[in-house]
């Protein structure tokens, strides 16, 4: 019997714990695979079922199957035979656009396609890697990824801040945290926006029947506080050009509030935004919307604008950039169409 235990020992010793959560007092009993899908990104119930399987999921230190139900007071740790993807980073040569850098922040404005941070299926190429070959003995954050403060879509375009030291990280995570931060998006949405401007406070959390998608809370149990304000920049018809301001920064936020509202993000696969929604779809308009795809072919968000109060200077500053040029030849397309209703 002691030997067993021993060979258990040594067998621990040779894992890496990932993740580690908590069990609130308020929470009800719940098969511990559901309850890990809503709080891992990018988890499957099929990863979890088999990590349970090989003993690499362990409540108070015990491995547990995937039909156990959590309790109030559980202690979870999943652990691997490799470490954590973020101790396993590379510095890798990506090109970076710097907008503004000095001793504390870097402003970089992301390109679309560019994911933020490694996680399951994107473990090298991302912003973080670029980061770490450009800078050097970057904080981490509680989630140890160096300078990452926050974070947008790896296919929504624009302005992210990244930390360069210990004080700009925690005093960067405060502003976020206390809804301080001024971000501002642009975004082409389908159908003609009723209101030129207004307030979508509406609870956002994972869709149960698709862990790929967010979806509006009504009862706001499940859902976390999601308040998102736009108005109307440009009206083209079948298409509205508006700008949107985060008081809160859901995952998803702004794609999940305009398809609440009836306005998908135009060309957004994930919400239904890549598919024909008003027109005859027999005539020009269906070509001429294809052709948006085309040039395109991801959701029409762009991180426009970022203001905050510099960790140093205590100064308010704020910074802008252009809108990309696969959105801005789609508005352009857009605004001719409107103007002559057929090509």
């Amino acid at each position: 019997m002691e030997k067993n235990k021993i060979n258990e020992n040594e067998i621990d010793q040779e894992l890496h714990e990932h993740f580690s959560f908590n069990v609130d007092k308020g929470q009800e009993p719940l098969r511990i695979d559901k309850f890990l899908m809503n709080r891992i990104e990018n988890a499957t119930r099929n990863k979890i079922q088999n990590a349970a399987k090989d003993g690499y999921i362990r409540v108070n230190q015990n491995p547990v199957k995937s039909s156990y139900k959590v309790k109030k007071g559980d202690k979870i740790k999943i652990l691997f035979t490799h470490p954590p993807y973020e101790n396993l980073l590379t510095p890798e040569n990506i090109d970076l656009d710097i907008v503004f850098e000095d001793d504390s922040i870097i402003i970089i404005n992301k390109p679309p396609g560019l994911v933020v941070h490694p996680g399951h299926g994107n473990y090298s190429g991302t912003l973080i890697n670029g980061l770490l070959y450009h800078f050097k003995n970057l904080p981490k954050n509680s989630s140890d990824r160096p300078g990452l403060v926050h974070r947008i879509d790896k296919d929504t375009s624009g302005l992210i801040v990244i930390a360069k030291t210990e004080k700009a990280m925690t005093f960067l995570a405060k502003q976020f945290f206390n809804k301080t931060v001024e971000r501002e998006y642009y975004a082409l949405v389908w159908g003609d926006v009723k209101n030129d401007s207004g307030e979508i406070n509406e609870p956002i959390g994972r869709n149960p029947k698709n862990r790929l998608q967010m979806i509006v809370y009504k009862d706001r149990d499940g859902g976390k506080e999601a308040i998102t304000t736009y108005k109307v920049i440009k009206r083209f018809g079948y298409v509205t050009l508006i700008s949107c301001r985060l008081k809160t920064g859901r995952t998803h936020q702004i794609r999940v509030h305009m398809k609440y509202l009836g306005h998908v993000l135009f060309s957004d696969g994930r919400y239904g935004g890549d598919k024909i929604l008003k027109g005859t779809v027999f005539s020009k308009y269906k070509q001429f919307v294809e052709n948006c795809f085309e040039i395109l072919p991801r959701q029409a968000l762009h991180a426009k604008t970022i203001g905050f109060i510099h960790p140093e200077t205590k100064e308010s500053i704020s910074f802008d950039s252009k809108i990309p040029n696969d959105i801005s030849q789609v508005i352009d397309k857009w605004e001719l169409y409107s103007k002559h209703k057929k090509l």
